[in-house]
């Protein structure tokens, strides 16, 4: 059920909550707790009736830590990766890691001007 409302809410909702998902997991483990996670549904009014609410919970929370590993809650309702998008998020991943000199998960301007060059 939760499937079909994203993928007819489309991709700005899912991306949205990957987005949220990273702000709310402060100490970035991947992880989000039951609470967290309802929160996020209900934010982006992806309406879960309370039973089926838990009946996804223990579907997600396999290993019953009482987490949900979003990465595998987006891979669920995304699919896995074709082999094409796969090799585009490597290349775009080596080129990132060139670009984030300092390591800091953030690329300024600066550091990217000493890398491009548009002529």
């Amino acid at each position: 059920m939760l499937r079909q409302t994203l993928s007819k809410r489309g991709v700005r909702v899912i991306t949205g909550l990957g987005k949220y998902f990273r702000q709310v997991d402060k100490n970035r483990n991947g992880f989000l707790s039951q609470a967290a996670f309802k929160e996020a549904l209900k934010l982006f009014h992806l309406e879960v009736p309370e039973g089926d609410f838990e009946s996804l919970w223990l579907i997600l929370d396999n290993s019953k830590s009482d987490k949900v590993d979003y990465g595998e809650f987006t891979r669920a309702i995304l699919g896995e990766m074709n082999e094409y998008r796969k090799a585009f998020v490597r290349k775009v991943s080596f080129a990132y890691m060139k670009l984030d000199f300092n390591k800091t998960g953030s690329v300024p301007m600066v550091d990217i001007r000493k890398c491009y060059c548009a002529k």
